[in-house]
């Protein structure tokens, strides 16, 4: 019982140092952006403060607070960008790094790891969100677009004429899209169907994967790393 209540504090301060760690194996000059950003938007801060709050005693206690917090919140903008950076660079090219990006998404989103693959560990993800149903798949580019053709495929008939199946694939080549912005890519999608049809999809959706032979995740689990980075974030 008595050690219960401290556990929270705990993950939140061991999430951060694990980003920072992960982050300054990538960039070690972390430490020392995050001080001069702290200085920097800090002094800013306290000189417009210096005019805002005036010379008096509590005119200065609130300069140096405005300047602190405002430090602060400065670092920890550049951190989170910076752990981010690191966590898909850290990330980048092992099965279910695509999975492990896609979990950033927020809601109104639903994704489903790996509906499809081959034995040469080309995976198709599934995302359902208010763009359609968008296939995303990662591997050897010809591999996984004859992946993703019969996928699209089988979701068309799920989706009809009203729901558009789109697919993506992650890489570095023509007509793909990296994995560091994946995830803005997803969201600037537009919206092609209203909440209720995505109640729908989402159901008959279930009967197709119902219908799939069971089989195993590809080989190395899929990478959560950045969903924890941008948890650590937020505290």
């Amino acid at each position: 019982m008595s050690n219960a209540t401290p556990e929270p504090a705990k993950g939140r301060l061991g999430q951060m140092r694990q980003a920072y760690t992960i982050t300054k194996r990538s960039d070690r000059n972390i430490g020392l952006l995050l001080l001069l950003t702290f200085l920097l938007a800090g002094g800013l801060a306290a000189t417009l403060g210096y005019f805002v709050f005036g010379t008096g005693t509590f005119g200065l206690i609130f300069t140096i607070l405005f300047g602190v917090l405002i430090g602060i919140l400065a670092a920890l903008i550049v951190f989170g960008r910076r752990a981010e950076k690191a966590a898909y660079a850290q990330v980048e090219g092992q099965v279910g790094a695509a999975a492990g990006a896609l979990q950033m998404l927020r809601r109104g989103w639903e994704l489903k790891p790996a509906v499809a693959f081959t034995k040469n560990q080309d995976v198709v993800h599934r995302v359902v969100g208010r763009p359609g149903i968008i296939l995303v798949g990662e591997g050897n580019p010809t591999r996984v677009r004859n992946l993703l053709t019969a996928e699209k495929k089988k979701h068309a008939r799920i989706g009809g004429d009203e729901v558009p199946v789109l697919d993506v694939v992650v890489g570095n080549g023509p007509d793909e899209v990296p994995l560091t912005k994946l995830v803005k890519h997803m969201r600037k999608l537009p919206k092609n169907i209203k909440p209720a049809q995505m109640t729908a999809v989402l159901y008959k959706l279930k009967a197709l994967d119902a219908m799939r032979p069971a089989a195993p995740m590809p080989r190395g689990p899929v990478p959560t790393s950045m969903k924890g980075s941008r948890k650590a974030m937020r505290g």
